[in-house]
């Protein structure tokens, strides 16, 4: 649904606390007058004098590299009009925000007060030392054309006009993938183009190169059609007049194939369209309004294809697909100008990316479930995270190719993971693993595969070959909900329990022989292998899996039991228990034990410790652990500080290899400062704690709920730590995303249990330990 802006609102938004939306912040430590020497006179005086020696080392000592100018003189503004350099700067100031959250560049808006075109050119071109990029916007045509192609002669930086080129990069990849979808050929299509301005124009040439005809395209504006006997078109707009006896819209539409509007709204009508072509493409992109409403255009025929500028319709064409990672590509090879090529490799990436499975977050963030590839979903939505691993990397390239680079990407993987960096998507933890995983897969059965988010996730692990998905559930709703949502699972094996006669009697007789002196008679044994926990617990035990993942619909406890039950822990393991991953933008913490254990002893404390920090090993982070209470250091006496004391003394003596220091509080762990001027004995003082041991599961488990909401960090987990096969219970109502997350997880493990099992072949009969969480 569209969004209502209130004016009361919108002004109190700019207003509140500091005005405008925008700030410095200085990227060194200022703390001290050595810092202050060193940021200014006398120390600053070295990268001067480095730079004055090589030009190319500005951008090793300055931001220049990661800097945009957003410039404008305000003769255009959004649908305002010419309302001058002041009043455009909330715009510029906003350009600035969308370049630093999707792009991680850093912008100086500038406005200018000044509207001949060859003195705004000399002010422009002057600021070069400044930038590593130009941003133009919204200056008003025919000048801007003259503007952007001068200054693009005489910098040598990366430059665009985002009005012109930001919508037709956009509208080219939805373009591109609405004819696919109908069928036609690009260079036979007929394209009525409604308006002449910055955009119509660029828009026009960028579908040209893609390989719409020019005898094919007809040009209409506020005065009627572009027509070669019309004596007010200037040079620019007389490129696109026709011979062609065509003398108004209507005429212009009968029998067309693409209508792009970038005019003025309501400017054709339910008739207009039902004069088309069959299978009409409509780029209706007027905003806010459109040349014809969404919903009166759908109902003029049940052919069409729409696309708008607005976010509460399918397709929106949104210029923040592109400039952010456009910019990103070429800043990062220090182009010297965003050239065709790059341009068309934004296109290309944008339109290839609307194929691939739609993340959850994506889903969640736009209510739809079933984003897929179709009529209603041309081109990604703007807050899908893979647009800047996808668009930067392929501008970059066509950047190197085409010789407008100063700087190569030597390693593009590394160059994927400083893109994730650059906007706060901290995932160099999970991509470690997902990496792994890839390397070699493992199978692992999914005890809940009827179940939409599950499919979805079986389908981008199989996509991205983390993992080998074993679908566990009622065959018939598994196969229905791959219909209903598109997936493409068909590779994927399916296992319904009903239609396993002989592995239903093989299972039972295991379970009784491993349960038959713990109350359990071959009859139940069977019985209990039609829970789908005991029978995927079973695959994963019998080796016909390597990993089980269950939870998402159900009780932990429940679900966990069985486990225990069929495969056990660990060899010279006394108990299991769960860790939560935190992810902020910081680093990860390692929150244990926050699902298992309900009210720990001392020595199970110790256990728990020992399991946590071979965990945190897993990941490659080497564990500094605070054993938490409500006292620092004794401060407080009480039955549960004696016991957090008595633990970290044990823990120390039994782990002497471990940074391990308590009983402190949560907020003196994480602070190294305040632990340096109150406790500078402590082990943890230099650089605080990454892992927390709580002291009961209460604590712990509110603890990470309560950061993953208010504190909007990402929560993965629970990790489930000690069992002797990989066995994960998901939170409740995961997100796709976290499912990932845990079998990748799940994946690795199962391959370090295997090179560990290779060196003991023997099999285990003895019966495994009884669960020892209190449930």
């Amino acid at each position: 649904m569209a969004i209502k802006i209130r004016k009361e609102d919108a002004l109190q938004y700019h207003a509140q606390g500091k005005p405008g939306k925008i700030e410095v912040v200085p990227t060194k430590m200022l703390s001290s007058q050595l810092d202050l020497a060193l940021a200014y006179s006398p120390g600053v005086a070295e990268p001067c004098k480095a730079i004055a020696s090589n030009y190319e080392d500005v951008y090793k000592y300055t931001a220049k590299g990661n800097l945009v100018g957003v410039i404008s003189n305000g003769t255009a503004v959004l649908g305002l009009g010419n309302i001058g350099p002041d009043a455009s700067k909330p715009v510029m100031e906003g350009k600035g925000v969308l370049f630093k959250k999707f792009a991680g560049i850093d912008v100086f808006d500038i406005e200018i007060n000044c509207t001949d075109p060859h003195e705004f050119i000399k002010i422009v071109k002057s600021l070069e030392p400044t930038f590593g990029g130009i941003n133009l916007e919204d200056i008003k045509a025919p000048e801007c054309f003259l503007i952007e192609q001068e200054l693009k002669k005489q910098m040598n930086i990366p430059l665009m006009h985002d009005d012109q080129h930001g919508t037709a990069i956009i509208s080219s990849a939805a373009l591109l993938n609405a004819i696919e979808l109908v069928g036609k050929n690009i260079a036979d299509i007929t394209l009525v183009m409604n308006g002449a301005g910055a955009a119509a124009i660029a828009c026009t040439k960028l579908y040209m190169a893609l390989g719409v005809k020019k005898e094919n395209i007809i040009m209409n504006d506020i005065h009627g059609i572009l027509r070669s006997d019309r004596a007010d078109l200037d040079d620019i707009r007389r490129e696109f007049a026709t011979d062609k006896p065509v003398y108004n819209l209507e005429e212009a539409l009968t029998g067309a194939d693409v209508f792009v509007g970038l005019s003025a709204a309501n400017v054709i009508t339910q008739e207009h369209l039902k004069k088309m072509a069959p299978n009409p493409i409509v780029f209706a992109l007027a905003n806010p309004d459109p040349e014809i409403a969404y919903e009166v255009a759908m109902a003029s025929r049940n052919d069409i294809i729409m696309a708008t500028g607005r976010s509460d319709h399918p397709n929106q064409v949104n210029n923040v697909l592109g400039f952010p990672y456009i910019f990103r590509g070429a800043l990062d090879v220090r182009a010297t100008e965003i050239n065709e090529a790059m341009k068309l490799a934004a296109v290309h990436a944008i339109a290839n990316l609307a194929k691939d499975p739609v993340p959850e977050m994506v889903n969640k963030a736009y209510e739809n479930n079933a984003l897929v590839f179709g009529r209603e979903y041309l081109i990604p939505k703007p807050l899908d995270p893979r647009l800047i691993t996808t668009i930067s990397p392929a501008v970059a390239k066509a950047a190197m190719d085409s010789g407008v680079a100063r700087r190569a990407i030597p390693d593009w993987e590394q160059y994927h993971l400083e893109l994730e960096r650059r906007v706060g998507i901290d995932q160099k933890l999970m991509t470690r693993i997902i990496g792994r995983a890839r390397q070699n897969p493992q199978r692992v059965v999914f005890a809940e595969a009827d179940n939409y988010k599950i499919l979805k996730a079986a389908q981008i692990l199989q996509d991205e070959n983390i993992a080998i998905p074993i679908l566990l559930g009622n065959r018939a709703i598994i196969k229905q909900i791959i219909r209903d949502n598109y997936l493409e699972l068909h590779e994927c094996e399916i296992i319904d329990i009903y239609e396993e006669t002989e592995r239903l009697e093989r299972y039972g007789n295991l379970l009784y022989d491993k349960r038959k002196r713990k109350g359990i008679t071959a009859f139940e044994g069977k019985k209990m292998m039609l829970d789908r926990n005991y029978f995927g617990a079973m695959m994963v035990e019998t080796g016909e899996a390597d990993a089980l993942i269950s939870g998402l619909t159900k009780d932990y406890a429940k679900t966990i039991k069985p486990a225990l039950q069929v495969i056990g822990v660990a060899d010279n393991v006394n108990r299991v228990a769960g860790m939560y991953v935190i992810i902020n933008n910081k680093q990860p913490y390692f929150f244990s034990d926050t699902t298992v254990n309900d009210n720990p002893t001392a020595d199970e404390l110790v256990d728990i410790i020992g399991l946590t920090a071979d965990k945190v090993q897993f990941f490659d982070v080497e564990p500094r652990i605070a054993i938490l209470s409500y006292s620092n250091f004794g401060s407080n006496k009480g039955e549960l500080p004696d016991k957090m004391i008595a633990a970290t003394q044990k823990a120390k003596n039994k782990y002497p290899h471990l940074v391990i220091d308590g009983e402190m509080q949560a907020n003196i762990a994480l602070n190294p400062k305040m632990l340096q001027e109150n406790y500078p004995f402590s082990e943890l003082a230099e650089t605080g704690a990454n892992t927390l041991i709580f002291p009961d599961l209460a604590s712990g488990n509110i603890a990470y709920k309560l950061v993953q909401e208010i504190g909007g960090a990402e929560a993965i987990g629970p990790i489930l730590m000690g069992m002797r096969k990989p066995v994960h219970v998901l939170q409740l109502g995961s997100s796709i995303r976290e499912i990932i997350n845990m079998v990748a997880i799940a994946v690795v493990e199962a391959q370090t249990s295997k090179t560990i099992t290779q060196e003991n072949t023997s099999v285990r009969t003895v019966n495994h330990m009884e669960p020892t969480a209190s449930f």
